[in-house]
């Protein structure tokens, strides 16, 4: 599935228990770089910084990024499966 719309993506997380967080070392200029949530029992290398969600929501629609992610794995379980995606990106 697909949205943009902020609280689509805010219950999706916290369904998930997951925080709003960006990768550290992708900043550019004093921006969020990569942005991603924290889930419990997981860690990017202990690469993550949490970040509000204001500051995550900002940053995803000043890129204007489509939010694509999955409520359920093929067995029924609760999937974690999502992406950030430039509806502009060139595949090529």
């Amino acid at each position: 599935m697909v949205t943009r719309e902020h609280d689509v993506i805010r219950r999706w997380a916290e369904g998930r228990n997951a925080q709003p967080a960006t990768i550290e070392g992708t900043e550019r200029e004093g921006r969020l770089g990569v942005l991603t949530f924290d889930f419990p029992g997981w860690r990017e290398g202990g690469r993550l910084k949490p970040v509000s969600w204001d500051e995550w929501f900002h940053t995803f629609d000043l890129r204007a990024l489509n939010f694509i992610y999955q409520e359920q794995l093929s067995d029924g379980r609760q999937s974690n499966f999502f992406r950030t995606e430039s509806p502009d990106r060139e595949d090529g």
